[in-house]
């Protein structure tokens, strides 16, 4: 057996990668390790372990193994060491979601969307490519390009193709959502559709502004650069329904009337509940919702609500408690609410609501942890009062009051009157059958949302972006959306089977390490399988993906 380990050393040293022996305690252990240079200094990277070394000799499972790769390198006992090739590492976890675009159909989709018009390349094979890279590897098109042989047997692509298919993406965008939508329809059978609703910017590596990227108020921080505004919709599972885009400048309440028109022309959903944060509770937006027939569970805006609704928030009677995981002990009560909104030809309209009042001890530390950061950025801006003109009202400025002669203090008022409200949250709901339980946990899914732009962030690192027309801006969103439903739908699939921790990072570096060490020798590849991590074993298993041989020839592959 001994002989077998020599044989395999020689082998592989020649390709990069060699045998080591590494004793720990009283045993020995084998590692197939690669051999590379980076900086000038060579590294070595452990593939994978054969096992003790005491339990690798005599084994015959080991010496098959030895003797497969002697027979595909067409020599009885020895290989010519000259003819063989450096290795290279090809991924060939991508498959897992192929399988997944496979069950979408979206070749087939996509071969429609081709025939509109004189595409005479494959638009779904460099689609295709575009979304493994936004999922696997994220990096511009140039570089996609570049980099696409690092996958096995998946059809070349060229870089013109890669840009012309964004340009064709952006024409049939809405097309595209709707197949993807009336696929996934029956997720959307209840009786109540509950629909979560936000916004978000992303930002580019640009000042240039244009017609699509203009200066507004970044999410991000990063007021000194031009942006566009994404409003995403998706089921109360996290799946996304589509998205919008508008331009930079674009106030975040503004972008719900076309959410709306989304759900109602182009899906045809009639009974729903729109769940949304502050930032999009505005009374218009109130009436756009009601006039719709839809109802919904938004935050409330409860320091703007008078006098009357303070009192009953402040009285500590009719409080009833439940024990959260994430909040702690949350003290809540519900009261009765008339909220008043302009109708036609400027006509009041009373609308029935229950405001759901809360307060939690976490959240006065949050809140106190929060107002004391803004107090310490607008005493930094009074130190320098040629920067509070330019800065944005939603932070230390907040906290700042103009004397009207160019002089600026501390506003205490404001802060004295943000402190009582330490703690206090409120939801409101024009489902006033509703109980008090399900409206907290309506709410409180909104998460799934803000999780989703954090994987489109930083996942799937959608900004900064950079192309600059905006046909491309907006297909290059298209493929975004596209692996955001492709890493969503594994998420769901490897919780519904129980597989618990598969974050976006760890479903990446699982992939990721599903590759073959390719070599050639005699003019014939040779495939090597390295070793996976436990969570790529779970994934195809779960999606019922085989794994290959741990040998075997490019024409042997059956994936």
């Amino acid at each position: 057996m001994l002989l077998y380990l020599d044989m395999f050393h020689n082998i592989w040293y020649n390709i990069g990668m060699f045998i080591k022996l590494t004793k720990s305690g009283k045993n020995e252990y084998a590692y197939i390790v690669r051999s590379y240079r980076e900086d000038g200094e060579t590294k070595h990277e452990y593939l994978f372990n054969l096992g003790r070394l005491d339990e690798i000799q005599n084994n015959p499972s080991f010496e098959r193994l030895g003797l497969r790769i002697l027979e595909l390198a067409q020599s009885k006992r020895a290989i010519d060491m000259g003819k063989m090739s450096e290795a290279e590492m090809v991924n060939w976890g991508y498959l897992v979601y192929k399988k997944l675009w496979d069950e979408f159909e979206l070749n087939s989709v996509l071969e429609e969307i081709q025939k509109c018009g004189k595409t005479q390349f494959s638009l779904s094979d460099a689609c295709f490519l575009m979304v493994i890279e936004h999922l696997l590897s994220p990096k511009s098109k140039l570089a996609i390009y570049d980099r696409q042989g690092g996958y096995i047997n998946l059809p070349e692509v060229k870089l013109q193709h890669l840009y012309r298919a964004l340009d064709k993406l952006d024409l049939h965008k809405e097309a595209l959502e709707d197949t993807l939508y009336l696929k996934r329809r029956n997720l959307f059978n209840k009786q109540v559709d509950v629909v979560f609703y936000d916004v978000t910017t992303f930002s580019f590596e640009s000042v240039k502004a244009d017609t699509l990227r203009e200066f507004g108020y970044s999410k991000d921080g990063k007021a000194n650069e031009v942006q566009v505004v994404l409003g995403l919709l998706i089921n109360a599972d996290g799946y996304p329904i589509g998205y919008e885009l508008f331009p930079g400048n674009t106030f975040e309440g503004n972008t719900l009337e076309t959410a709306l028109e989304k759900l109602e022309k182009r899906f045809g959903l009639r009974r729903v509940i729109i769940v949304a944060d502050r930032g999009i509770n505005s009374k218009i937006n109130l009436k756009r919702i009601t006039d719709r027939g839809y109802s919904y569970i938004f935050a409330s805006r409860i320091r703007k609500m008078g006098k009357k609704i303070e009192d009953l928030i402040f009285d500590p009677a009719g409080y009833n408690e439940f024990t959260s995981e994430k909040d702690g002990t949350v003290r809540y009560k519900v009261v009765d609410y008339t909220n008043y909104v302009t109708g036609e030809e400027g006509k009041k309209v009373a609308l029935a609501e229950k405001l759901l009042i809360t307060y939690s001890d976490r959240r006065a530390k949050k809140d106190r942890a929060d107002r004391l950061r803004l107090i310490e950025k607008a005493h930094s801006l009074l130190e320098d009062p040629g920067r509070i003109k330019a800065t944005n009202k939603r932070g230390g400025k907040k906290y700042l009051k103009n004397t009207g002669q160019e002089t600026w203090l501390l506003d205490v008022e404001t802060i004295a009157r943000d402190e009582r409200f330490d703690g206090y949250y409120a939801i409101q709901t024009n489902e006033t059958e509703l109980p008090a339980t399900e409206i907290l946990e309506a709410y409180r899914t909104l998460w799934k949302i803000e999780e989703s732009f954090k994987i489109m962030k930083s996942t799937l690192e959608v900004r900064p972006v950079f192309h600059w027309t905006e046909p491309r801006i907006k297909g290059h969103f298209v493929v975004c959306f596209l692996a955001f439903l492709l890493e969503r739908t594994l998420e769901f699939k490897l919780a519904r089977a129980g597989v618990e921790g598969a974050s976006p990072e760890r479903i990446r570096e699982a992939l990721n390490s599903l590759n073959f060490a390719e070599v050639e020798i005699d003019g014939r590849k040779l495939l090597i399988k390295t070793k996976g991590t436990e969570l790529s074993s779970k994934i195809l298993r779960i999606l019922r993906i085989k794994h290959p041989k741990n040998v075997s020839t490019p024409e042997e592959l059956t994936l």
